[in-house]
């Protein structure tokens, strides 16, 4: 969606996130709204629908976090509640300070500083941490992602497509002795053992980005040369032949041609397909080499319906919340070395992963490995532990029972 889209759709926008959210009330006790950036983009209040404007709308009061880590934090916060209208300073019950590394005894006068002079005490200071697999907040990490978690023997390439979603997906294969990198430009992809088009909030018009970026023609390029290739969702979308809009769902454009790796053609319907799904691995090629029968689960969140032709499909799907299932899923060139698959969260299981990755070891020659234990619930729980050792609980819980008065 454009910035102009978004001004206009702007009132129907907060209406539905209303909507959404007296919805979860209704079935929650605790419900936490996320903002976006900054409470104080003055430029872009008068149709900020995602701050103060949802808490207040909410009665909802408000935590503001700083991060410490790229410094300013004090004046970060100071002006931010400067520039705040009053109305809107009184939902701000609290302070949080994040990724702090040090001694957290030596911002004490700062902090004295900051609650004279706001009145707003701070709840809490969260330490810097390391090597966390979980997912990050949004995409802007991607700009300092290193991509790997110890010694690594396989380089993977992501392409950083403008409309990027769910990049999360492959955060297990740094846990795996592989070097996971976002990649821009066709001089940034270099010679991977992987090409990772990952799934997108806009398939059309990052196929547009693809061609006249010159990225797709690097991707055929490797691809014919025998670069394994991967499309999770709409970078599987991408990798067909053809995709089809008759709906204008995402753009003007009807029909555009994709990269042609698979012989597959995709087609967007009015409505989005989302669910959890379980099944097992159906190809035995390439990518996915003695995999075959190999357990698989995730979930599925797309748009468009892809029809094969000489493709073979890659998974056959078992089982989702409602029931037993029985269909197939994604494709697999004769080789197996372009693969697409509309499975989310893939990655994350292990005997999968292992299989995969060492699929292409065996394809360049080098020794394969066992999957390291990868538990992203048990990564969040140690994420947890350490955030409510660092803050304020009992106050917060009291927030949370007084509400806004």
């Amino acid at each position: 969606m454009s910035a102009r889209e978004y001004y206009e759709y702007a009132p129907l926008l907060l209406d539905t996130a209303l909507a959404a959210l007296n919805r979860l009330r209704e079935k929650n006790d605790i419900v936490v709204i996320e903002g976006a950036g900054s409470p104080a983009e003055i430029n872009l209040k008068q149709r900020e629908i995602v701050n103060m404007r949802i808490a207040k709308e909410a009665s909802a009061p408000v935590l503001l976090a700083g991060d410490i880590d790229r410094g300013g934090v004090f004046a970060s916060l100071i002006g931010t509640i400067d520039l705040l209208e009053p109305d809107e300073r009184y939902y701000i019950k609290g302070y949080l300070i994040n990724k702090f590394r040090g001694d957290a005894s030596l911002l004490k006068p700062a902090i004295d500083v900051l609650e004279d002079r706001t009145s707003i005490p701070v709840l809490g200071i969260i330490p810097y941490l390391r090597n966390m697999a979980i997912a990050q907040e949004d995409s802007v990490y991607l700009d300092e992602c290193k991509g790997s978690l110890g010694e690594t023997d396989l380089d993977i390439a992501v392409i950083r497509l403008p409309r990027i979603s769910n990049y999360d997906d492959f955060d297990a294969l740094a846990t795996d002795g592989a070097s996971v990198r976002f990649v821009s430009k066709t001089a940034e992809i270099g010679n991977p053992d992987l090409i990772i088009i990952p799934g997108t909030k806009s398939t059309i018009p990052d196929m547009e980005y693809l061609e006249q970026s010159g990225l797709a023609e690097t991707i055929i390029k490797k691809a014919r040369k025998g670069t394994h290739v991967l499309g999770v969702c709409g970078g599987y979308q991408i990798l067909g032949k053809m995709i089809y809009d008759p709906h204008k769902t995402e753009s003007e454009t009807t029909e555009l041609k994709g990269l042609g790796l698979l012989d597959t053609e995709t087609t967007f319907e009015k409505e989005k397909a989302t669910t959890q799904i379980s099944g097992q691995v159906k190809f035995d090629s390439g990518l996915l080499s003695g995999l075959a029968g190999c357990a698989v689960s995730g979930y599925e969140i797309h748009m468009g319906r892809t029809r094969l032709f000489s493709a073979q499909p890659a998974f056959h799907i078992t089982k989702t919340p409602k029931g037993p299932a029985d269909y197939l899923d994604g494709a697999s060139n004769a080789e197996g070395t372009v693969l697409g698959t509309y499975i989310h969260g893939i990655f994350e299981n292990a005997a999968f992963r292992r299989g995969f990755l060492n699929a292409i070891r065996r394809h360049k020659g080098i020794p394969e490995r066992q999957a390291d234990y990868f538990d992203r619930d048990k990564e969040y729980d140690k994420l947890a532990d350490i955030v409510r050792a660092s803050i304020d609980m009992e106050k917060i819980y009291a927030i949370l029972n007084e509400g806004i008065r």
